[in-house]
């Protein structure tokens, strides 16, 4: 096992903050690895955070707004988007999850026979580890923007930070994306925006969408994450890395959506707004503030790493 491993998904610090936080049920706290352990170690990273926030775990699915719903598990955020001409699938969370997944399409009253096309936001294997499995089972086309091909189809081997670390079935991409390229499916538009960063390419989309007979516009921004032991100012994990965060922040920064959604649950509060959804219905996800939020939080987080890699060494840490 590599000493400095990066750790995979973009929820890692807020997975780390629940760590942290977990207390036995006496009330004493836990002792739990600390940041540094689990970046660290690959297996006590999946052991650990992958349990704390229930990647694999099953979970209800929900309508959000219109054709747009959520079929992911406890810890991760799979969407379905429904139309009369076929559907497209966002995510696949972890290798584990096509399974659970098709259970959840399934109780929706939706086939995944229909489902035409998968897209995705990165290519860890959190997000994209089933999709071998959806395109083994139902042949569903694959489309993936550019820079995030390779790793699609190797798996994830040889990654910039995980080596193999960190691999899943791979997947052949049948349609590969640039900036701006768009899907539309029935009365769907996807727009593909390019946000390297957390990966080559990393992709945020937009979908509009009409629900109630009113039009919405819906962001899974994706890009801005970074994990601990990504190198972003000295030997860089990859050529053009920071310019590519920067690049990626201002383009979120410019986006205005009604309802935002991400790759990782806990972002967007997916149980608080389901909850609030049964009496509020598609109002309980609109939450533009939120989005602007949580932007401004990953260009800080962001920053403030710079400033930390950039640091001179003291004498005690030399």
């Amino acid at each position: 096992m590599r000493a400095s491993v990066q750790l995979t998904g973009a929820a890692i610090a807020s997975a780390t903050l629940l760590i942290a936080t977990a207390v036995h049920p006496q009330g004493q706290p836990s002792k739990l690895p600390t940041r540094e352990q689990l970046a660290n170690d690959d297996k006590l990273f999946l052991s650990t955070l992958g349990k704390t926030l229930k990647w694999e775990e099953p979970a209800e699915p929900v309508r959000i707004a219109g054709p747009m719903y959520f079929v992911g598990t406890q810890g991760l955020g799979a969407f379905l988007f429904t139309t009369s001409e076929g559907h497209v699938l966002m995510n696949t969370g972890m290798p584990s999850s096509g399974p659970m997944m098709v259970e959840s399409i399934r109780k929706l009253g939706f086939k995944p026979e229909d489902i035409k096309v998968m897209i995705n936001g990165h290519a860890h294997f959190d997000h994209a580890g089933a999709f071998a499995y959806f395109k083994d089972h139902f042949g569903v086309q694959l489309a993936v923007m550019e820079g995030d091909v390779a790793a699609m189809e190797s798996g994830d081997r040889n990654d910039f930070r995980y080596a193999d670390d960190f691999a899943y079935p791979p997947v052949k991409v049948d349609r590969i994306l640039r900036d701006g390229d768009t899907i539309r499916m029935g009365d769907v538009l996807l727009t593909a925006y390019d946000t390297p960063g957390h990966t080559p390419g990393s992709t945020t989309w937009i979908a509009n969408i009409v629900a109630e007979g009113k039009a919405y516009v819906v962001a899974f921004p994706d890009g801005a994450g970074f994990n601990p032991g990504y190198r972003l100012v000295k030997n860089p994990s990859y050529p053009g890395i920071t310019d590519d965060y920067r690049r990626t922040h201002h383009r979120l920064e410019m986006l205005k959506p009604d309802i935002w959604l991400t790759h990782h649950n806990e972002y967007y509060g997916l149980e608080d707004k389901r909850q609030r959804a049964k009496t509020e219905g598609v109002k309980a996800w609109i939450d533009p503030e939120g989005y602007r939020r949580f932007i401004a939080v990953k260009k800080r987080q962001f920053e403030d790493e710079i400033d930390a890699q950039s640091a001179v060494p003291t004498n005690a840490q030399k």
